[in-house]
């Protein structure tokens, strides 16, 4: 039983993360431009009218405070663990040094498929509006080509979604310069078009249609804050950069709550813009922000905004393939997974192989399997990793009093208990063949670890 709850040394990561495996690149604006890049994508231009349509009306400004409360207190675990400890892997390795072996694998495990998932989501979600948009040129393509079989469209592969994932994991593993570079200029560009809806829409925002500001209750902004919580995913990518950072432990903090502070300032402001310039009960469309613009006749402007829809989830993919990389190569170090997970390529300074076995079967997913209850599991693997760190902060607070990064969590151990206590209640209200999808996966999980993973750990020499 020992052996399952064996810890990572904490000399050992520290020692880990002042290596030069990996190239030390990026800056604090980078950071949250990573951030901001993964967590603003779908959510905000479909999820703000579905939510506001279904569940909370105009007081779903108030479900994204309360999501955004809810990641801010695991943003602050995430902080302080990452300035701590600026090693790759994020939760993984946290949960390794805290709680054990084999709650570090099985957090592992579950961030992989949620990644991955997640990658395969989006490029569906992308290749949805990639094709809205080319239709706008009178450009169609065949139904066979352009949708996974069982949809209901007729299709027998969804090719946009495969081509789009396999260029970022191209892009990926070349090198992580030229990586972020892009990232950045997707971000401001996809940041310009969300200013430019707020900046033209606020003229045409109608007081009266925030009446009834809570039409579902209260209770329906709680539900709306448990679906928007989706919209918040991504965030805690920064923390897989930990190793490929300058002065981590001064930027990183920056970079995780400085992107979730203005991911939600912007959540907010567009569903005010959004919910005051049109009834909330006409916003439950596919394109809920371009539909605003074309009401009051800026149909040029709706057409900017699809394509600002189209870079803002490309970015969505970047980060997410960027983040499953590294958290595999980080298991795999540490001898959990097999070792070409964690092979370097001499010349890009990336897990070469693992980027492209990662992009593979994530574009194997989008193209060939219908993801409507799939999809779920991404949200309950986050929730887990927020529930994990929030309790790991506890730990380290007690087992290593002296480790001190530049970012410490206020109040512990209260502010991390309701950050698992509200994570909880959050996943609590998923729907249950989630719960069950969840258990399965994590019995696989634990599988895989006794009859390989316990044994090629490096703790195990």
């Amino acid at each position: 039983m020992s052996q399952l709850f064996r810890r990572k040394s904490m000399n050992l990561m520290i020692s880990q993360s002042q290596n030069k495996t990996l190239e030390r690149t990026m800056g604090v604006w980078d950071l949250i431009f990573l951030g901001v890049g993964c967590v603003i994508g779908t959510g905000i231009f479909v999820v703000t009218g579905v939510v506001a349509a279904e569940s909370a009306g105009p007081g779903i400004m108030l479900s994204f405070v309360l999501a955004g409360i809810a990641c801010a207190l695991a943003a602050f675990c995430y902080a302080e663990f990452s300035s701590a400890v600026p090693l790759s892997g994020s939760v993984y390795t946290y949960t390794y040094a805290t709680l054990g072996e084999l709650f570090a694998f099985l957090i592992g495990w579950d961030l992989m498929l949620e990644y991955v998932l997640a990658v395969a989501a989006v490029a569906t979600g992308w290749s949805a509006y990639f094709q809205s948009l080319i239709a706008g040129f009178n450009i169609h393509l065949p139904a066979v080509i352009s949708s996974a079989p069982g949809v209901g469209k007729g299709g027998m592969i969804d090719l946009p979604a495969i081509l789009i994932i396999m260029c970022i994991t191209a892009l990926v593993s070349k090198g992580i310069k030229e990586s972020i570079k892009f990232n950045n200029i997707m971000v401001f560009v996809k940041l310009g078009v969300i200013l430019l809806f707020i900046i033209v829409g606020v003229f045409y925002v109608k007081p009266e249609n925030w009446t009834p500001f809570l039409p579902f209750g209260f209770s329906g902004v709680i539900t709306g804050a448990a679906t928007v919580f989706f919209a918040y995913i991504g965030f805690d990518v920064i923390a897989t950069a930990s190793e490929e950072v300058k002065n981590p432990g001064k930027t990183m903090p920056i970079g995780i709550i400085g992107s979730l502070a203005i991911c939600t300032t912007l959540y907010i402001a567009v569903s005010a813009v959004l919910t005051g310039m049109i009834p909330f009960t006409e916003l439950n469309v596919g394109a809920p922000v371009a539909l605003a613009l074309e009401s009051v006749g800026h149909n040029s402007i709706a057409g900017i905004i699809s394509i600002g829809a189209v870079m803002g989830i490309t970015t969505v993919i970047l980060a997410l393939i960027y983040a499953q990389v590294r958290l595999s190569f980080a298991m795999s170090r540490d001898g959990l997974l097999p070792k070409i997970m964690s092979s370097v390529n001499k010349k890009t300074k990336t897990p070469f192989k693992n980027t492209w076995l990662t992009g593979s079967i994530a574009a194997c997913i989008a193209g060939f399997v219908d993801l409507t209850t799939l999809a779920h599991l991404v949200n309950m693997g986050t929730l887990a990793a927020f529930t994990l760190i929030s309790i790991a902060i506890i730990v380290l607070r007690k087992k290593f009093p002296d480790l001190k990064g530049s970012f410490r969590v206020p109040f512990v151990p209260v502010l991390p208990i309701i950050s698992a206590l509200l994570c909880l209640g959050l996943a609590i209200s998923l729907p249950g063949i989630t719960w069950i999808s969840f258990v399965i996966w994590l019995v696989i999980g634990t599988i895989i670890y006794f009859l390989y993973s316990k044994k090629h750990s490096n703790l195990n020499k």
